[in-house]
């Protein structure tokens, strides 16, 4: 109870400690005891919290007062030498961080899904019993995929078109078996073996495994909290000749940077002017936490967006769903690539898919998706900032699932995640993360996949490896 009454309290604090002015000082723990009907428990609770967010610092014997200034300084930014480098020409492979095994104990904040308990489980079982039931369960689906799950996510896109722009239509939409493979698939069609593909750096490391198994040349560009500069994306297409940009402009993995709609606008215009394409991956749409999403694939309506959407994180992992929304030849040349990869995506696992996103209650299941979301943020958030404040998380995410953090310049990042498993704890190495050198020594902290209650363990164990690492 206590818990729910700090975080009540927190979330009422933090409009307005975001509209004061730096220095301004919070109402005394007396007013806030009174005004909230609270414990003096709890609000000490929730102003501690506050101070772990780095939304206020307390000065003992004067008060709370809204933060102007980070206490401690931050690391120099050498993303720009991102774009001046490239990408080198051969990288190491290998499995993945997030799909590694790990001990059954362990505490997993390496994980690139959420919890179970987060994901709509009985919406999830009714749905496949149903679809095993039709004929979907003994027939062949067409290749495209399902009439109405093409029209859904059609849907989705035109949903967030403004007034004068033309949506997509259910036919421009392609069922595919996740955005892994859609990924596969516009890659080789649309760039080419041997071709440029500008992507933001760091990126989802999916996308710069796919690229180099398609053979493609990755042209990268430094993307920071609000996305990435569209003049050093103009400059990436005519210093290269690509004819494709890759990014994830909401709730980017593994930053979980959400571009601006100017930013959103201003990227779209340089493509059109390259005529080239933008290949948006919305794989955290339905994992909005602070904001909504707002595809920039909804402004589009010359073909100029290559748009990805996957039902994997937000309905099951289980139901590898997803779609590309593509128009003209761009469109005919995925739907060729994927005819010859796997012919067609289960029609058990569509119509199961389609029965999950059309269900009443699935509004319900986001909106307390998007509370457990952010009390796990916050709630990782506080433990780092208490445990590992050598630790530096420059952006609260607004959505997707992980903390994006940077230990001290020097720290030897492999033997941080060595060290931490050996004490129980799993981590992901953020150079999976770069196409190019990384631009400082980060780590990856899903903070979806774990019980919260394990967060502050986490914290003390990562703090204690940095400080003997560094």
């Amino acid at each position: 109870m206590n818990d729910d009454s700090a975080s009540r309290i927190v979330a009422a604090l933090r409009p307005w400690i975001t509209s004061a002015p730096p220095g301004a000082r919070l109402p005394s723990n007396r007013s806030l005891v009174a005004e909230y009907g609270a414990s003096p428990v709890t609000v000490q609770k929730a102003v501690r919290r506050l101070v772990a967010l780095g939304l206020v610092e307390s000065r003992p014997g004067v008060g709370t007062f809204v933060r102007s200034a980070p206490t401690a300084p931050r690391p120099a930014d050498l993303g720009w030498q991102t774009a001046a480098l490239g990408a080198p020409r051969i990288r190491t492979s290998g499995l993945p961080s997030t799909q590694r095994a790990s001990a059954p104990d362990a505490i997993r904040l390496h994980s690139g899904y959420p919890a179970p308990d987060l994901l709509p489980e009985r919406l999830v079982r009714a749905a496949l019993q149903r679809a095993a039931r039709t004929e979907a369960a003994l027939t062949r689906s067409p290749t495209a995929g399902l009439p109405e799950l093409q029209a859904w996510f059609a849907g989705q896109v035109a949903a967030s078109a403004p007034s004068g722009v033309t949506p997509p239509s259910p036919r421009d939409a392609l069922v595919v078996a996740g955005s892994q493979s859609a990924l596969s698939s516009v890659f080789r069609a649309v760039v080419g073996p041997g071709q440029p593909l500008v992507v933001e750096s760091p990126t989802y490391w999916g996308a710069i495994l796919a690229a180099e198994q398609a053979g493609v040349v990755l042209v990268p560009v430094p993307s920071g909290p609000d996305g990435p500069d569209p003049d050093e994306v103009d400059r990436a297409f005519a210093t290269t000749g690509a004819r494709a940009f890759y990014a994830q402009p909401t709730f980017a993995n593994p930053t979980g940077a959400q571009w601006s709609r100017d930013t959103g606008l201003a990227v779209l215009e340089v493509v059109r002017h390259r005529g080239a394409f933008l290949v948006e991956d919305d794989w955290a749409h339905d994992l909005g936490i602070d904001t909504d999403p707002a595809p920039v694939a909804g402004h589009d309506d010359d073909g100029h967006v290559i748009y990805l959407r996957s039902l994997t994180k937000s309905v099951s992992p289980a139901l590898r769903v997803a779609a590309v929304v593509a128009r003209g030849p761009a469109r005919e040349r995925v739907l060729a690539d994927r005819a010859a990869e796997s012919m067609y995506v289960s029609g058990v696992l569509q119509a199961a898919a389609l029965d999950v996103v059309t269900q009443p209650a699935w509004a319900t299941h986001l909106r307390s998706m998007r509370h457990q979301l952010r009390a796990r943020r916050d709630s990782l958030l506080e433990a780092v900032t208490t445990h590992a404040p050598a630790l530096h998380v420059d952006h609260l995410p607004r959505g997707g699932l992980n903390l994006w953090a940077r230990l001290p310049d020097g720290t030897d990042v492999q033997q941080v995640v060595r060290d931490c498993e050996t004490r129980g704890l799993v981590v992901a190495p953020g150079t999976e993360w770069f196409p190019a050198e990384p631009s400082g020594p980060y780590l990856r902290l899903n903070f979806a996949a774990e019980d919260p209650a394990r967060f502050d363990e986490a914290g003390r164990i990562l703090g204690e490896v940095v400080t003997a690492s560094t």
